[in-house]
């Protein structure tokens, strides 16, 4: 993997309250790592001797949208031009279950249409990264 030439960005649904922000952000950020491992540099050490692990090797911007932005991104990523990028989404669903059994169980009986989306991260080429992503505005 050319790391000099892959992007990582997580939109994030603009409306959220602080607390599910970050919580949304966590939980793709753990989803990536799992997935994407080879991004994730070597454990270091600090002046002490002190061991730190070791973080993504590129930064991820975090965007803002509106769900229905947020959606339509989501749709344009099942087409077959982007089936190469990494997508993990975190939805309405998802978030209000209690065990992963459950989130299991529903998500089996979820239409893709009934979902609302919290989030979803997309790593990849720069380009086509850009290409979905490019005009969104960084959260702060």
């Amino acid at each position: 993997m050319d790391l000099q030439n892959e992007k990582c960005v997580m939109i994030i649904d603009e409306q959220l309250p602080p607390g599910l922000i970050a919580n949304t952000a966590a939980i793709m950020g753990i989803t990536l790592g799992k997935n994407m491992p080879e991004v994730v540099g070597a454990d270091v050490c600090d002046k002490n001797g002190n061991a730190h692990l070791g973080i993504i090797e590129f930064p991820v911007p975090i965007l803002k949208e509106n769900v229905d932005t947020i959606k339509a991104v989501r749709k344009k990523l099942f087409e077959p031009e982007y089936a190469d990028l990494t997508v993990v989404d975190f939805s309405d669903l998802a978030q209000s279950c209690k065990t992963y059994d459950e989130f299991a169980g529903r998500m089996r009986a979820a239409s893709e249409p009934e979902l609302s989306y919290l989030g979803i991260a997309i790593c990849g080429t720069k380009k086509k990264v850009n290409k979905l992503t490019g005009s969104m505005p960084l959260l702060r």
